[in-house]
């Protein structure tokens, strides 16, 4: 199993690009007043058929040619139900798939997030022509990173120009900061405090 989040993340949004998608929304949401974290990646690709849907969380299938195992998505459900949450999959072919997963953010089986902003960062930049929506919400507060937004102002600069990769690392690392300061002194209704980790 992987070791972080953030790591299954990434694994779960490349299916999103092998799957054609255009535009990718990552959401990592947390709620400590319901001892909560909610992840979902949803995207715009061609989406899977019911069977495929059915046995897409089974680690021995999967539609790749470069391996046998396909383990992303079954290693997601597990560590999500290992915490006492839940995992759901939806998908429509021509729409594209949803992919959701709630972990309890007491357990002590619950995998720290990571990285998630070098993950975030990673694929918009080496997926420059695709479009990414991140959003990070803990409790009531919330940042968002919207590629769309950045190519409007950047017109004919790529995403992966590394000045530009610099700075949207340097965006969401200063923005999640702000975020996670803003929420260390609010009470929370959960056993110890969820930000003693890394969670930038």
């Amino acid at each position: 199993m992987m070791q972080e989040l953030s790591m299954n993340i990434l694994d779960i949004a490349e299916n999103s690009v092998r799957a054609g998608a255009a535009l990718v929304h990552i959401t990592v949401d947390e709620q400590p007043s319901q001892d909560l974290l909610t992840v979902t990646i949803s995207d715009d690709g061609c989406g899977m058929a019911p069977e495929q849907v059915e046995r897409v969380t089974d680690p021995f299938y999967t539609t790749r040619t470069t391996r046998e195992v396909g383990l992303g998505i079954p290693f997601f459900r597990m560590a999500a139900e290992l915490t006492g949450g839940s995992f759901d999959i939806s998908s429509t072919p021509g729409s594209g798939t949803v992919v959701k997963a709630a972990f309890v953010l007491s357990s002590v089986d619950r995998m720290p997030l990571g990285n998630i902003n070098e993950t975030v960062s990673t694929l918009i930049h080496c997926n420059p022509d695709m479009d990414f929506i991140y959003t990070r919400r803990i409790g009531r507060g919330e940042i968002e990173l919207d590629t769309r937004s950045f190519r409007n102002i950047l017109k004919d600069i790529p995403l992966n120009d590394p000045k530009v990769s610099q700075f949207i690392r340097e965006y969401l690392n200063e923005n999640t900061d702000e975020l996670l300061s803003s929420q260390k002194n609010k009470p929370t209704n959960i056993g110890g405090s969820p930000y003693n980790e890394d969670l930038s």
